[in-house]
């Protein structure tokens, strides 16, 4: 199952705000607005203006397809059966006498291998974060590497139909680390629209309105603003998760159809073809999304820095402040350790429950 829709932020560690002041809504209208500030209504913003150009007012059908894509984007393919298959066929490709294959540079246990295989993943994944990550919050790039990512990601979901031999374990090694960091990219991408689709609906256009002329409050525009964030984030989950079990349900008949129950060999076949119906499932959904999605300015990049440094940046500005902001630091802290723990045990359960029952598709 896919990781829950985030809840609020624009997508990048540099969304401070004084915690004297209400969290803000967006950078450029705050600054374009302090004449309205009433007293007691303070902020400090850290992170940069919106970069010019025309904000398109957010239409039904473009939030429809942004919880398409999550609903195609669940992580059935590339982040739960995706290492199931990678497992089973080094289970496979392993002697039965010593259970070792050639790893690293020297033998190596299937657990060992496939947590390896993790780490380098992850590591893989921080590296491109740093590179790249900044476009996901700043400038118009964020659509176009979404589309790049989920076409590789689509690539790599529908290759498993050609490794489902254990002889290919190899190549099971290179789509498995290629799939995981696909994943959390395109995952991450698509969480980045998310923020500007709330603020540039008619509701928050039309209540960011009323507070420039004065008929509301800093704290009411907030608290719209706040709920708005919260109705896109809570109904993408709900539709995901529901959407969810109705591919489950398919997928149980394309397991009986595949017959995965009659040996390994279709028990391998069966896995493939899995990954593939839920590639082809998030493939069908994502694309309307690519067509109806409008573009929008993200946040400008500071004078002195580009899309390669912004992000150090970010970090830096992020550490600066995040000491004055003791309630989120604390946030932050319990999120970090959640998250690695989740993670954690999330890889670890699946690795012995795999194992467990002996790579079953069905009972899986």
């Amino acid at each position: 199952m896919a990781e829950p829709a985030p809840t609020g932020g624009d997508g990048g560690p540099a969304d401070v705000v004084d915690e004297a002041a209400p969290t803000a809504a967006d950078a450029a209208t705050r600054t374009s607005s302090n004449q309205h500030l009433k007293t007691g209504e303070r902020h400090h913003l850290v992170t940069p203006a919106l970069a010019a150009g025309e904000s398109p007012t957010t239409t039904a059908w473009e939030i429809r397809a942004w919880y398409g894509y999550y609903v195609g984007s669940n992580g059935l393919a590339l982040f739960n059966f995706g290492p199931t298959a990678f497992q089973n066929l080094l289970s496979q490709a392993a002697p039965a006498d010593t259970g070792l294959l050639p790893f690293a540079g020297r033998p190596r246990s299937v657990n060992s291998i496939v947590l390896l295989s993790n780490g380098v993943s992850f590591a893989l994944q921080t590296v491109l974060f740093l590179a790249i990550g900044a476009y996901a919050d700043f400038g118009r790039g964020r659509r176009w590497l979404l589309m790049a990512w989920s076409v590789l990601a689509y690539a790599v979901g529908f290759a498993w139909l050609g490794v489902h031999d254990p002889a290919k374990w190899k190549v099971a090694v290179g789509l498995y680390i290629v799939g995981l960091i696909c994943y959390q990219l395109t995952l991450t991408y698509w969480t980045a629209a998310f923020p500007s689709l709330a603020r540039n609906t008619a509701h928050i256009k039309e209540a960011r309105q009323k507070y420039e002329d004065g008929e509301i409050t800093l704290a009411d525009l907030d608290q719209q603003d706040e709920m708005e964030r919260s109705r896109l984030s809570n109904v993408s989950f709900y539709i995901q998760s529901v959407a969810e079990v109705f591919i489950l349900a398919v997928i149980v008949g394309i397991m009986f159809g595949v017959d995965v129950t009659a040996g390994p060999s279709q028990n391998n076949w069966g896995l493939s073809v899995l990954i593939a119906f839920a590639t082809a499932v998030w493939l069908a959904v994502s694309l309307p999304w690519f067509v109806l999605e409008k573009s929008r300015p993200g946040m400008q990049v500071p004078p002195g820095h580009s899309m390669l440094t912004v992000g150090f940046w970010q970090l830096r500005e992020a550490f600066t402040q995040m000491w004055q902001l003791k309630q989120s630091l604390v946030y932050l802290a319990g999120y970090f350790l959640l998250g690695d723990s989740l993670n954690t045990t999330v890889t670890t359960v699946s690795t012995l429950q795999n194992a467990v029952v002996s790579y079953d598709t069905l009972k899986l």
